[in-house]
């Protein structure tokens, strides 16, 4: 493979990787991340005439106190799916060291980018999801595919070029 394309591709799927890491990352604080949203957004003390957006963060915030104060251990959950996230980061190491061997890894991420959609789209009405949030969730799934679709059509198939060594 061309090391030009071999870089382009390499460069997309850090991309992704990097989106996927910091989702991940970012799932652990969640009641931290939270509060300071709430303090940027309510800066002039508008919190109990909050709206759309700013009104559902503090909700959910709100939400997580009380359940952290009765329940801590449901933030195991979150810690569970940030590691899920990470371990699927570590997925695409392989397509990264050699996307011809790995190509189908690329297309499993496609797949799994697709999924985000119907499963907004299903669950979120089911947990009483604003649709503007659940549009910021599909979001998550159209932008993770960008750049897998992108390495994947840079990536030749497997019978038309020999794969890259290691």
């Amino acid at each position: 493979m061309n090391p030009h394309r071999l870089g382009q591709i390499r460069w997309l799927l850090a991309l992704f990787m990097a989106g996927v890491v910091a989702s991940g990352i970012t799932a652990f604080p969640l009641l931290h991340e939270l509060d300071l949203i709430a303090r940027v957004l309510t800066a002039d003390g508008a919190e109990g005439r909050a709206s759309g957006i700013v009104w559902w963060i503090l909700h959910v915030r709100e939400g997580l106190r009380q359940t952290y104060a009765v329940y801590p251990f449901v933030a195991y959950g979150t810690d569970w799916l940030a590691f899920g996230h990470l371990a699927i980061a570590l997925f695409f190491v392989g397509p990264w060291r050699d996307p011809i061997r790995n190509r189908w890894c690329i297309q499993a991420g496609l797949i799994a980018c697709a999924g985000v959609i119907p499963l907004a789209a299903v669950c979120g009405p089911l947990r009483g999801i604003p649709i503007y949030w659940r549009l910021i969730d599909c979001s998550f799934g159209v932008c993770g595919a960008i750049p897998l679709f992108l390495a994947l059509r840079l990536t030749p198939d497997r019978d038309s070029e020999t794969a890259v060594a290691p």
